[in-house]
């Protein structure tokens, strides 16, 4: 070949000759030395063409930078290049690759390629960059499954789609610099299990919109956890990928809950509706019972009339009289239409019932999307519903009602809309996008006056979904998620190339005005209470001009424009309305006189990005009723406020009815029967021999029981009702048996029917069955013939068109049912959805899926359902499934199956998620065989026992809502260890108990239970994970005060409760108002006992009790001593209602007075709050008084009857008169040892007291009244004060023991105060510890005698010796014995003392005051209160509080 063959064209050789100058190739030798290169490189050389490349075939390495190059060619004879560099040209579409088939590496960054292709035969790929390029779609990629890293930064990519799922092996990816905006795009990166290094917002290009979004790095880790690299950080730290887990599950915990709330919020609308429905009923249901009544008795008069065997009852009239039949039959048709009337209303109530329940559940159903779009979204999409509270709920309020004309809607009847709920919408991607777009616009090419006053050009515009186009759901969530669709969306629908937008409120219902205004045929009257949704959106005008007509409304045909608008009519339709008001009903009373500000106007805007979504309004319209007298009843009408009250038109009806029942004949009424015997029966049948009976009528016979109507062998028609039957068990084994009327009675089942095999018509109206399945199962076996049923107006728990599929699925025999003929489509229909079905091979391939790991995806779905929900089965139903491959199967859901027992997965020994909800198990059974099991679902069945799951010991989520559950059977829990999440709703739990073996728990959802007690919560308390916890719809959430944060003080670790978070000032509060609250909960947690009746002791020491509140107080009628030592009582608290305590001690507390005193009304914080607001068992109601008069026990009612023993020490006491201890005047021992008391009063009660011990107080002197009550007392210690004088212990005339050791007495100069004592008290034994000798009494005589020293003025002239009495002093009595010496300390002359006489006295103090209290801390009667102290020193005894005063 010559070399200008080679060339091809002469043009090109300058481009060739370059092309080697470049590369170091000789031009001339081109053709021998161009089979030996393998690299070539050229930049910035103007190279305007590939060309040559075929002179070089064994090239592996190509690189074109800088080049002019539009289009890649020639490379047709290079099948061996493994790198291409085409960058920084001109390159428009990526093309003639086809023959490069060993291509690893391929860089065509920095040209105009606006579309992947040509790309699919390149297999071997390895690497591409496409960076800096207009590409707006990934696509084109989906063969290259060697694909290791991809560049596809800087260009205008929006979603990620699916478009990478094939690409498995790709490990690094950039995406900077593009517009990715949602969180939902990022998550299709999960199935790219390799991918290491990920860029979305790198140094060298801007940042996705996505990535100014909150929580950007958390969404991104939890998706993606093997990432190692994270737009340029290093992301490999185990600690950084914990938190973004911990993170996220958190929030899928929170909105878990959330989802709870809303189910609650829809069941107690449904329980609120269900009320107005029962209300509005309350009259129509008399009536008909009234009519009814009146009907049967004239249908069985007439009835036996016409056999002869029975004589009509007339008042008025003979019964043979002519014409009598006529006249009843006239009134049997004039009831019947009377009852037909009522049963109308019925009709409409129900109607009516159904209609709100739909719309509530529609509601509720939008509220769980909304929260699974912020769950999503990672919070970056918020719903705030407002309330009357909030600002902006006020001004979106008058918005709307502004908008709102009356007149526009007068021919339709409307007046006025409702606002049920405004919801506000934060959408942080729509709000960036919204700003980006205006400031660009704005500094870009508006003129000035828009950009200097652009928000003159900002409205607020309504959008009405469009039912006729969309479902209104979907496009009401897709605009709030993603915003408004473009222009080029909306010429694709057929509409006008703008988002349409309105500023009325009429246009909503433009589509029925525009059916008029068409000519098409209008419905003659518009539905009732229409429900609406408006999306208001905040908009940007700008240029805005009027729409032409005859010119499509599009951007093209309005230029420099960003909006157009159109009149709809020249009338002015604003009204305003005033202030908001909650849930009210805007109207307009003024329709005659409307003066609007504003015309009705529909606007366009081009540009989609400058709408911005932000409220959703939920309305009806309300239509005023037209008064139709052939129907008196109109739909919707509003119960009235109270139960006697009554409109016109029910009114009028009962006139009617009272005028039909008041036509001729009257009949008396039938007689009762006390009892049904063979006479009896003989008597109501008109008959001789019971055999012969067929025909029976025991209507409104006031029975209960037939237990003698088993011998009517022939019966074949009875009648029994408006009786008072709950059963019918004694109409069983009746094999003549063919019709049975048993309507208008109490009949709550049918559990006991048996044996009518000949039963063809069956009764049952009005009365009281619940359970569709189990009594038509009982029908279905045992009454096999029936034909025709009626069971209207029963409670059904199944509501509407259920109950009958039910019904017609069990007794396929049926003609009638509920006066209604049974079609053969219906009945198939019902027959299929009753049919049971099992588990076998065909579902296991349908429903199961083999995945390792739960799918990456922010999902509120269990695992079971997610996964059968993503993706499809990996068998196909017409291939046969390889060997083993049951052993796959890693999660199966079986919802809706109809199942009625789990079996067959013996084999699915490697199953993780298993869901069974909404099939009719009634136990847990089969599960043996799947010891991996990690989560399992069985709502909406029939169980009422966790049997089954023990050998499940890696459950981690178990949900049994809506079952048959009677307890939490611990023995069951015990053998989960590992179970995090507990739903058992809606069942029939009466306690909490056996909870408290999940240790594990985290979420705990019991709503809609039985439990009642608030012990239960003490069940929880050791669960410390548990951090949710939903209890609401139990009895115990209305019958305990302050139950919120009573939960929360037993529960500190809760972080929401009842589907509210926990807040910090709740925690506060509690601590408050239950901290150191001593209640039967709290005996029954700390000491394990539970029944109180039969405790005698309790003894609860150091628990930091400040509030007794033991109610009922009959439950401790045993308790005889109490210990509540070293807490933090200020009173004696509830302790005053205890009916026969005879020991108490309360040492070492505060205790200011008997009665807590009567707190003044100061500022509060919420750390402080109002002591009143502790509800307690009654203490604190009573006022305290200030004066002494009022204090003692003279003038107050006596307390604490049986109390005898009272222990007082160390409780700061410093006025002995405010303690109110006069009221407790049978006590006989009390000890105030270790207070702060400088006199004795307050006493004067006290008149059986036998024992006082006042030591280590601050007495000086004993007064005159200190004791003038204490004419009994036997023992006084007094020890360790500052007593000087002891003028007034002569009142003390029983007293044998006395301590006054560590005082100051003085009797004239020295300290002689033992004689003195002896003399002044004949009656005293002992003296400081020491027996009074009769040696010593001797001696004190003769000192007196010989006058060394006088006898003080008080003692009196003559001193009387009387005989001394023996003392039997008793060993010490108390809980614990202290042997120590008696040591007597010399009255010291100075006051002061050194710190090293301190010391030692305060060791010679103790030793004497431990010898004291062990003596005295018994109780009387043999009760007593064990305590012990240390012995060793002064400071390890009073560790915890004051040390006592010396």
């Amino acid at each position: 070949m010559t070399q200008s063959e080679m060339l091809g064209h002469s043009g090109d050789e300058e481009i060739i000759k370059e092309l080697c100058v470049c590369n170091g190739v000789s031009f001339e030798k081109i053709s021998q030395e161009g089979s030996g290169v393998t690299a070539l490189e050229m930049f910035f050389s103007g190279f305007p063409r590939m060309v040559g490349l075929s002179l070089f075939p064994r090239l592996t390495r190509l690189t074109l930078v800088g080049q002019s190059i539009t289009q890649i060619q020639g490379l047709e004879n290079c099948p061996s290049l493994r790198e291409l560099w085409v960058v920084e040209c001109q390159i428009e579409e990526i093309s003639g690759l086809e023959k490069c088939l060993q291509l690893l590496k391929l860089f065509l960054y920095d040209n105009n390629i606006s579309k992947i292709s040509s790309l699919e035969l390149l297999t071997n790929l390895q690497v591409l960059w496409l960076n800096n390029n207009i590409i707006s779609e990934i696509e084109g990629l989906s063969m290259l499954g060697n694909l290791r890293e991809l560049n596809l930064a800087d260009n205008l990519i929006e979603s990620i789609g699916n478009s990478l799922d094939q690409n498995t092996n790709l490990q690094k990816l950039n995406l900077s610099g593009n517009k990715i905006s949602s969180f939902k795009e990022l998550t299709h990166l999960t199935r790219l299990s390799k991918l290491r290094e990920l860029g979305l917002k790198d140094p060298q290009s801007r940042p996705n919109p996505v990535c100014m979004l909150c929580n950007y790095f958390t969404h991104i880790l939890y998706h993606v956890p093997t990432l190692q690299r994270l737009d340029s950080y290093d992301v490999t730290s185990k600690a950084i990928k914990e938190s973004a887990e911990s993170t996220v599950t958190k929030k899928m915990m929170y909105y878990n809950m959330r989802v709870h709330s809303a189910q609650r919020q829809f069941d107690n609308t449904e329980a609120k509706l269900q009320q107005q429905k029962k209300k509005q009923m309350q009259r129509p249901e008399e009536r008909i019972r009234t009519l009814s009544y009146t009907l049967k008795h004239f249908e069985c008069e007439l009835a036996e009339s016409r056999k002869g065997v029975g004589h009509p009852k007339d008042q008025n009239m003979e019964p043979v009289e002519a014409g009598y039949e006529k006249r009843v039959q006239h009134k049997l048709t004039t009831i019947r239409q009377r009852i037909q009337t009522w049963e109308q209303r019925i009709e409409e109530v129900e109607a009516c019932f159904r209609r709100n329940i739909t719309q509530a559940l529609d509601r509720k159903e939008l509220m769980v999307q909304f929260l699974v779009m912020e769950l999503e979204t990672v919070g970056n999409i918020r719903f705030e519903e407002g309330n009357t509270s909030d600002a902006w709920f006020s001004s979106c309020y008058d918005l709307l009602l502004s908008r709102f004309c009356a007149l526009d809607h007068k021919p339709h009847n409307i007046t006025g809309i409702k606002i049920n709920r405004i919801i506000r919408v934060h959408n942080r991607v729509l709000r960036l996008r919204f700003e980006d777009k205006l400031h660009s616009m704005l500094t870009s090419e508006e003129p000035p006056f828009i950009s200097q006053n652009y928000k003159r050009f900002l409205d607020y515009l309504f959008y009405a979904p469009d039912p006729e186009r969309s479902s209104e759901g979907s496009e009401v969530l897709c605009i709030l998620e993603n915003g408004f669709k473009s222009a080029e969306s909306y010429k694709d629908l057929d509409m006008d190339g703008a988002v349409p937008l309105t500023n009325s409120v009429s246009v909503y219902h433009q589509p029925w005005k525009h059916a008029t205004k068409h000519g098409t045929k209008r419905p003659a009257e518009p539905p009732p209470l229409t429900p609406g949704q408006l999306i208001v959106s905040k908009v940007f005008l700008g240029h805005s001009v009027p729409a032409r007509d005859g010119v499509p409304v599009s951007s093209e045909f309005y230029p420099r424009t960003h909006s157009v608008y159109r009149k709809i009519s020249t009338k002015q339709n604003t009204f305003s309305f005033g202030k908001p008001r909650s849930n009210a009903a805007c109207s307009s009373d003024l329709q005659g006189s409307c003066d609007c500000s504003q015309k009705q106007t529909m606007w366009f805007v081009f540009d989609h990005e400058l709408v911005l979504p932000e409220y959703l309004i939920d309305f009806d319209f309300i239509r005023q009723e037209k008064p139709r007298h052939s129907h008196p009843f109109t739909p919707g009408l509003k119960p009235s406020g109270e139960p006697g009250d009554a409109s016109p038109l029910l009114c009028d009806n009962e006139a009617l009815d009272r005028e039909a029942l008041a036509l001729e004949p009257i009949l008396e009424p039938r007689p009762k029967l006390l009892s049904l015997d063979e006479k009896s029966i003989l008597t109501a049948a008109q008959a001789n021999v019971l055999s012969q009976i067929t025909v029976l009528n025991l209507h409104d016979s006031g029975l209960t029981k037939l237990k003698e109507i088993s011998c009517l062998t022939a019966l074949r028609h009875l009648t029994i009702s408006f009786n008072e039957f709950t059963h019918l068990d004694d109409i069983s084994h009746l094999p003549s048996l063919e019709c049975v009327d048993a309507s208008f009675n109490q009949i709550v089942t049918l559990g006991g029917l048996r044996g009518l095999g000949r039963l063809t018509q069956l009764d049952l109206r009005w009365n009281q069955l619940t359970h569709a399945r189990d009594d038509m199962a009982v029908l279905q076996k045992h009454a096999p013939s029936l034909l025709r049923l009626d069971t209207r107006q029963n409670p059904w728990t199944t509501q509407g068109e259920c109950v009958r599929m039910v019904v017609l699925g069990r007794l396929r025999t049926l003609t009638h049912f509920d006066g209604v003929l049974v079609t053969e489509e219906e009945a198939a229909d019902a027959e299929q959805m009753a049919t049971v079905s099992k588990i076998n091979e065909a579902s296991l391939v349908a429903h199961s899926r083999v995945d390792s790991d739960r799918p990456r995806c922010l999902s509120l779905l269990t695992t079971a359902q997610l996964l059968t929900h993503l993706w499809p089965s990996p068998w196909t139903h017409t291939a046969e499934p390889e060997p083993g491959w049951t052993n796959k199967i890693t999660a199966l859901n079986l919802d809706g199956q109809r199942l009625a027992r789990i079996a067959n997965l013996d084999k699915l020994v490697n199953l993780r998620w298993a869901s069974f909800n909404n099939n009719e198990l009634s136990h847990i059974e089969g599960l043996e065989h799947c010891p991996l099991l990690e989560e399992l679902s069985l709502n909406h069945n029939n169980i009422s026992s966790l049997d089954g799951v023990c050998k499940l010991q890696r459950l981690t989520r178990l949900s049994v809502n809506s079952n048959q559950l009677q307890c939490l059977d611990g023995s069951v829990l015990d053998h989960l260890p590992n179970l995090h999440f507990l739903s058992a709703e809606r069942n029939l739990i009466p306690s909490l108990h056996g909870v408290q073996r999940s240790r594990s728990l985290f979420e705990l959802y019991v709503g809609n239970n039985n439990i009642s007690t608030s012990r239960d919560i003490y069940h929880l308390k050791v669960l410390t994970s548990l951090i949710i916890l939903d209890l609401y719809g139990n009895p115990l959430v209305e019958k305990l005060e302050s139950y919120r944060i009573y939960v929360v003080f037993h529960l500190p670790s809760l972080k929401a409760l009842d589907g509210t978070a926990v807040e910090v000032t709740e925690c506060e509060n509690a601590k408050d108002v239950f901290g150191g609250r001593l209640t039967p909960d709290m005996v029954t947690e700390k000491l394990g006992i539970s029944n109180y009746r039969e405790m005698t002791e309790l003894e609860l020491t150091a628990c930091s009790i400040r509030m007794v509140d033991l109610v009922p107080a009959d439950l401790f009628v045993n308790l005889r001593c109490v210990n509540l030592e070293r807490n933090n009582l200020t009173s004696f608290s509830g302790l005053i209602y205890l009916p026969n305590i005879t020991a108490l001690c309360l040492n070492y507390n505060h205790i200011e007075s008997v009665l807590p005193r009567q707190k003044t009304q100061t500022h509060h914080s919420l750390r402080q709050p109002p002591y009143h607001k502790v509800s307690s068992s009654g203490y604190g109601q009573h006022n305290s008084k200030n004066s002494r008069d009022a204090l003692c026990g003279e003038s107050l009612e006596p307390l604490m009857a049986s109390l005898e023993v009272l222990h007082l020490g160390y409780n700061g006491i410093s006025n002995l008169s405010e303690l109110q201890l006069s009221r407790l005047t049978n006590l006989k021992s009390l000890f105030l040892q270790g207070n702060e008391m400088v006199q004795v009063e307050g006493l004067e009660g006290l008149r059986r007291l036998q024992e006082l011990v006042l030591d280590r107080n601050r007495l000086r002197c004993v007064s005159a009244n200190s004791f003038s009550a204490q004419a009994a007392l036997l023992e006084l210690h007094m020890s360790d004060n500052r007593l000087r004088d002891l003028s007034h212990l002569h009142t003390l005339s029983q007293l044998r023991s006395l301590h006054l050791d560590n005082n100051k007495v003085q009797v004239a100069r020295r300290c002689l105060h033992r004689p003195v004592v002896v003399l002044r008290l004949p009656g005293l034994q002992v003296l400081d510890g020491i027996s009074i000798t009769l040696d010593e009494r001797t001696r004190a005589e003769l000192t007196y005698a010989e006058g060394q020293y006088p006898i003080p003025p008080a003692v009196g002239a003559e001193v009387v010796f009387p005989g001394l009495s023996p003392l039997n002093h008793s060993p010490a009595r108390g809980f614990s014995s202290f042997q120590h010496d008696i040591i007597f300390t010399p009255n010291l002359d100075d006051s002061h003392l050194s710190s090293k006489n301190k010391k030692h006295r305060a060791g010679g103090t103790h030793s004497r005051s431990a010898q004291s209290d062990g003596r005295h801390r018994g109780g009387l009667s043999g009760h007593r209160v064990y305590i012990s102290y240390p012995s060793t020193d002064i400071d390890s005894r009073f560790h915890s509080g004051p040390r006592p005063p010396l």
